[in-house]
């Protein structure tokens, strides 16, 4: 490694933990790089993405792990500018879901797998179980990180939409879901608006999620030391609930910050989701 690929390895590191949180330094290259450059960006320009962008983020992240092959997840790309409102409405007034070039729905879809059974002329006994869900929704966000990836690769930003978990019987009912097929969340992708680009946000010191042979609960300190970056943070972009303590309390403190969230697993059960 040369000199410059270990400088931009330390302001990497350094972006994403913060000034003397960064851990032990390893192996680089241009991926990695890539992947500590992560940032959200809820400002877009209205240039199209390059034709065939959506092919190729597709494919991206067809590659990705699936459980046992199962597939179980969609996709829908949705251009029409009234349906798109209606989903900004329902994640809460997000206008850049209306601003942005490309705006994908991530599924969890069961219903691929339960068509195939019904014209194979037998039944999937482990379909109705939360087991189920859990593997589509998993393998919908495995999908949707790869096709991130890529689309940063590609010099695109983009930021996940995980408010259209607020109202999925209305998300279904817009993109005309059959019974097995739920929103898990949704992506914007496009070229971010000039100062719109985000920032790379610091998230908690390794030691904290890095557990050795046993859990460590015992954190406390490693809250206390990441508060401050989280704060600074929230001040240079006029955020509310500035430290990661406030922001969690503010995010999961009251029922009424679910924003119906708190109905979903009904909702789930009435899209085709037993959840046994």
């Amino acid at each position: 490694m040369d000199g410059t690929q270990m400088e931009g390895r330390g302001a990497a590191l350094t972006a994403r933990y913060g000034a003397g949180a960064e851990p032990k330094a390893g192996p680089w290259n241009d991926t990695i790089a890539l992947l500590l450059s992560h940032r959200s960006v809820r400002g877009y320009r209205p240039d199209p993405v390059p034709d065939g962008t959506l092919e190729t983020l597709v494919a991206a992240a067809q590659s990705a792990a699936t459980s046992s092959n199962l597939q179980t997840w969609s996709v829908v790309a949705v251009d029409d500018p009234a349906v798109r409102k209606e989903l900004a409405e329902v994640a809460g007034n997000q206008k850049h879901i209306e601003q942005c070039p490309l705006f994908l729905v991530f599924l969890a879809d069961t219903s691929r797998n339960a068509r195939l059974a019904q014209a194979e002329g037998t039944e999937l006994a482990g379909l109705p179980f939360l087991e189920s869900f859990l593997v589509a929704s998993i393998d919908a966000a495995l999908a949707a990180q790869n096709a991130v990836v890529a689309a940063e690769s590609l010099g695109l930003a983009n930021v996940y939409i995980g408010a259209l978990r607020n109202d999925v019987t209305r998300v279904a009912r817009l993109l005309g879901l059959p019974p097995g097929v739920a929103p898990v969340f949704g992506l914007c992708v496009g070229y971010a608006a000039e100062g719109r680009e985000g920032e790379v946000k610091p998230r908690l010191p390794q030691a904290a999620v890095l557990h050795r042979e046993r859990y460590d609960a015992d954190d406390a300190g490693h809250r206390a030391a990441y508060d401050p970056r989280m704060a600074a943070f929230s001040a240079r972009h006029e955020m509310a609930a500035d430290s990661w303590t406030k922001r969690v309390i503010a995010r999961l403190g009251t029922m009424k910050a679910l924003h119906g969230r708190d109905r979903l697993k009904d909702a789930l059960v009435a899209l085709g989701f037993p959840l046994r």
